[in-house]
This record gives C-alpha cells, sequence and structure tokens, in this order.
C-alpha cells in the first residue's frame, strides 16, 4: 500500500469514526448519564469490535452480500429494529440518583456485539476493504483494520467526553430526561439512510 493509500485510508478511518452515528451518539448518552469511567468498557467494544468485524468482512463475509442478497435485506431489518429498541432505553434511561436498576451503561461485550448490527459499521467495514484492500489479502485486510483501530478508539472516546461535558449543565432530572429523548430522537435519525434505501 502506498503513502498516499495510506494517507487516504486514515482520512477516511477518522471522518467515519468521528463523525455522528449510532456509536457515538450512544457514547455521548452513556458519557453524560454515567460518566467517562463507566462508560470505559462500551468504548473498547466499539474500537476492538470494528476492527475485528473489519478482519472477518475482509477474510470472506463480504462475499456473504454477493451471493446472497436477501442477507443484506435481513440484515437491515434487524438493525432498523435493535436500533429502535435502543432508542427507546436511551430515551427513558433513569437518571443516576434515581438508582433503578435499567440505568446501566453498555458492557464491552454489548458493545462488541452491537457492531454486527450498526449500519454505519457495515458500511464502514464494506467501503474500507472494497476500496483499500480490493484484493483481500491477509496483509491488506490487516493494515485496514490496524488504521481503524489506532484510530477509532481516540475518535469515539471525544463523544463521551463531549457527554460528559454536557452532563455538567444537565443538573436537574428534566434536562437529563430531556437529553436522553433528544438523543434517542438522534439515534432513530440515523436510520434515515437505511430506511430510505429499503424503500
Amino acid at each position: 500500500m502506498t503513502y498516499d493509500i495510506l494517507t487516504a485510508l486514515a482520512g477516511f478511518a477518522l471522518v467515519s469514526s468521528i463523525t455522528p452515528g449510532p456509536n457515538n451518539l450512544m457514547l455521548m448518552a452513556s458519557g453524560a448519564n454515567f460518566g467517562f469511567r463507566r462508560t470505559i468498557p462500551h468504548m473498547l467494544g466499539i474500537g476492538i469490535g470494528f476492527t475485528l468485524m473489519i478482519c472477518l468482512v475482509g477474510a470472506g463475509l463480504i462475499g456473504v452480500f454477493d451471493a446472497y442478497p436477501v442477507s443484506h435485506t435481513i440484515l437491515k431489518v434487524v438493525s432498523v429494529l435493535y436500533l429502535l429498541w435502543l432508542a427507546w432505553r436511551i430515551a427513558n434511561a433513569a437518571p443516576p440518583e434515581q438508582g433503578q436498576s435499567s440505568g446501566k451503561p453498555f458492557s464491552f461485550l454489548q458493545a462488541a456485539l452491537f457492531q454486527w448490527v450498526n449500519p454505519k459499521a457495515w458500511t464502514m467495514a464494506l467501503t474500507a476493504i472494497t476500496l483499500y484492500a480490493p484484493d483481500r489479502s491477509l496483509a491488506a485486510i490487516g493494515l485496514v483494520a490496524l488504521v481503524f483501530g489506532a484510530i477509532n478508539l481516540p475518535s469515539v472516546s471525544t463523544w463521551t467526553v463531549l457527554g460528559l461535558q454536557v452532563s455538567r449543565v444537565l443538573a436537574s432530572p428534566a434536562k437529563l430526561r430531556a437529553f436522553n429523548w433528544t438523543m434517542a430522537a438522534l439515534l432513530v435519525a440515523t436510520l434515515y439512510p437505511v430506511l430510505y434505501g429499503m424503500a
């Protein structure tokens, strides 16, 4: 891989990792509701889970969509339903002082598994492999995964920090509830490209 292509890959990884999407909006909500430390497993689950996803997509899963186009539609339906459920959970998250058991941040495993139903993650992985590892060689796939792994975690962590900063102005349960509903609405809005593509 030439320097120019590597630079382009790094730029793509940065822009796609740091722009709004389901992962980042959920991290912002988690940072505001649970703080940075309790959100670390969520951040690590995204970073490591997505890196593994790139490896597996490059190693052959990308061919499943070519061979069985219906699998792409099934993935979209499952993704939409799961993201709607997550939006409902965020909207109804209990303020920390209420101590309700429903108020738990994502675990490492939950965040890692979430990548497989995250439409943006699929788009990023498929695009990265198609553009930057077209020969599907192990070296090319490994390099794409390495670049994303190095850039993704710091990028998504900024959203947790942003949520933590926002939490300082969410002093009342009413403000936190309004913030959670806003985050839930934005999460649902990320489904627009998926739903538009299914129409």
